[in-house]
């Protein structure tokens, strides 16, 4: 690695080399030479053989990945068009097949289903790591679903929860996720065969207007690029719309990981769960006994960038006038592999967290401790009704003395006395004894958070992961040819 120029760091230190592949100029520049072979390939099938023979589609195949870089980027320098000096290079490597290279098509023909191919294998890598996280995480809400805890609402203390089940609200956003993404996925098409300005007008040509055997290659174009159908229309690209869907969907994963990433954050302050750290890792380099949840703030961070892009796609797509215009090219060159890369670098850290995250319950315990005097006042107030009492009466003696009980816990330091204040104001019908008896187990305070966590579990998350196979492999192209 040279460290005498710039080294983007979504490369250099956060994403794995399954993704980084996918944008690089190998996969870019033999992709789009699959694409022409699958075009060389389908209009041969389908009956243009007096120009093309199948000596010209097995050189071009043999030739996919034989790419002398050095003279397609001195044949651009030249002529200032990447496309035709891949054209020109290519026809070197295959001198049959070079007068029908690129027959019909324009430049977008190979870059648009270039993207749309690199973008479906790039959502599975997504796809994957999605399942992993999911997994982590289920088993996490399992083994917690019973744990009481605080929750909290505007960051106060509000009515406990379970610990599994505050969880199971970020799972519920990640299937959430994997749900949109598979959406997109068994919508995505190929731009496929359309000609200059979608019109088809050069194929129509080719094959001396036949309608049909257009359509056809359209289709067969799209087949062997790995897609069920190509999209029914476009201009000279594909709509920058699907790019701008496409964003907002990884924006998505972002902003789970984010909501998860600053709640733990929150906890590790509170001691009471923290994301795994190691046993020589260094926390601080002044203070050495500091626990920062650092994966957590990293994962912040290039969620929120990752957020960022989306305006960008939006204003690219609502910039395209009429059949295209090339503002949206430079973008786009930077914007969609940063948006695949950043998800990724996300999910790395979102895997990784979530595998061995850490759970202190003493110290959940004396935090619902000290606010379970107040938890119970509900209970108290209830039970006091039972007894006879004006229910409005009870609320106002309760809350003077929550206030009370509360100002000397934040002004003085000293510990929540609410119970013993209500034992000894004679207008409340219990002694000191009655009401400790009435808050009893802290799980009784959580509702159904426990059987509301086993549900989701087993009615949602589980089938899920059992209908896919969770891996960590490379993803495997879908391309045919």
């Amino acid at each position: 690695m040279s460290t005498s120029i710039y080294q983007e760091p979504l490369v250099s230190r956060y994403t794995s080399p399954e993704m980084q592949h996918l944008f690089s100029e190998e996969m870019k520049f033999t992709t789009w030479r699959k694409c022409w072979v699958a075009l060389a390939e389908s209009q041969f099938e389908l009956g243009l053989t007096d120009i093309i023979t199948q000596e010209m589609i097995d050189q071009m195949r043999t030739n996919v990945a034989n790419i002398d870089y050095e003279v397609a980027r001195l044949k651009e320098k030249e002529i200032r068009h990447d496309v035709m000096a891949h054209v020109y290079e290519f026809g070197i490597r295959c001198p049959l097949a070079e007068p029908i290279i690129h027959l019909g098509a324009t430049s977008q023909f190979v870059v648009c289903n270039t993207d749309l191919v690199i973008q479906k294998q790039g959502l599975l890598i997504v796809r994957n790591a999605l399942l992993n996280v999911i997994s982590h995480l289920a088993a996490f809400c399992e083994r917690y679903k019973a744990l009481p805890t605080l929750g909290y609402t505007h960051y106060q203390p509000a009515q406990p929860t379970t610990v599994g089940k505050r969880n199971t609200l970020y799972l519920q956003d990640l299937v959430l996720d994997l749900q949109y993404l598979d959406y997109f996925l068994e919508n995505m098409t190929a731009r496929g065969a359309k000609g200059t300005t979608g019109t088809q007008a050069s194929f129509l040509e080719l094959f001396k207007g036949d309608h049909q055997k257009v359509r056809e290659l359209d289709n067969l174009v799209a087949k062997k690029l790995g897609f069920e159908k190509p999209v029914p229309v476009t201009g000279q690209t594909y709509s920058r719309k699907l790019d701008m869907k496409l964003i907002e969907l990884l924006a998505g994963i972002g902003a789970t990981a984010h909501k998860f990433a600053v709640d733990l954050r929150l906890l590790s302050n509170l001691k009471m769960q923290e994301e795994p750290f190691s046993a020589k890792q260094t926390g601080s380099s002044a203070m050495a006994y500091k626990r920062n949840p650092m994966r957590s703030e990293r994962m912040t961070g290039l969620a929120r960038k990752l957020m960022g892009l989306v305006p960008n796609f939006s204003a690219t797509y609502a910039n395209q006038w009429f059949e295209r215009t090339l503002d949206d090219s430079a973008i786009r060159r930077m914007d969609i592999p940063q948006a695949f890369l950043l998800s990724d670098a996300i999910l790395k850290l979102f895997v990784n967290i979530t595998s061995d995250m850490v759970v202190y319950p003493q110290q959940i315990y004396r935090k619902m401790q000290e606010e379970l005097p107040f938890m119970v006042t509900e209970k108290i107030l209830m039970e006091a009704v039972k007894k006879g009492e004006s229910r409005q009466n009870m609320h106002e003696i309760i809350k003077v003395h929550s206030v009370e009980a509360g100002r000397v816990v934040k002004n003085e330091g000293l510990d929540n006395d609410l119970l013993e204040r209500l034992a000894a104001d004679e207008r409340l019908p219990f002694s000191l004894e009655e009401l400790n008896a009435l808050t009893g187990s802290t799980l009784q305070y959580t509702g159904r958070a426990t059987q509301q966590t086993e549900d989701f579990l087993a009615e949602i998350v589980y089938p899920l992961l059992a209908a896919n196979k969770v891996t960590m492999t490379t993803v495997e192209s879908s391309l045919t040819v």
